[in-house]
């Protein structure tokens, strides 16, 4: 019988902002120890700020938390969500990833950036949140392929 599966989902802010070249050193660093723990995730990255899912093995993925909360890289972690699952959603990605671009202007009156509600201090903005760039990164890479 095989672990149970758990997903974790996470904001954190860079201790120091990330360009190409170090946004490319962690997805390889991140990839190989992710296929040795049998993890699979996505990560977004914007300004700053990341966005995680992480899922597998249980004791793997609170494992790989305990050591993400203390990479001084990150500050500011926060789990928005913890979840049981049946079946994975990222089967396909040791560690998806897509930038986000940033808006050359100001958003539209009304506009709501939902990778902003994962800074919010509202629990519930962040867990729609954490839905909202789930779907956005499976349609988006599903669109890609």
């Amino acid at each position: 019988m095989s672990a149970p599966l758990v997903s974790v989902s996470y904001a954190s802010t860079a201790a120091d902002l990330f360009d190409d070249a170090a946004l490319a050193d962690l997805l390889a660093q991140s990839r190989a120890s992710n296929h040795d723990h049998d993890l699979t995730g996505m990560l977004l990255y914007r300004r700053g700020r990341f966005f995680q899912v992480l899922e597998g093995p249980e004791e793997a993925v609170d494992e790989l938390m305990t050591k993400i909360a203390c990479d001084p890289r990150h500050t500011d972690v926060r789990v928005l969500l913890t979840e049981n699952l049946e079946e994975r959603r990222f089967s396909e990605w040791t560690m998806g990833f897509e930038p986000i671009g940033v808006p050359a202007g100001p958003a539209p009156e009304g506009f709501r950036d939902t990778f902003d509600d994962l800074a919010a201090d509202n629990e519930e903005a962040g867990i729609r949140a954490v839905r909202e760039l789930t779907v956005w990164f499976r349609a988006r890479t599903a669109h890609d392929a």
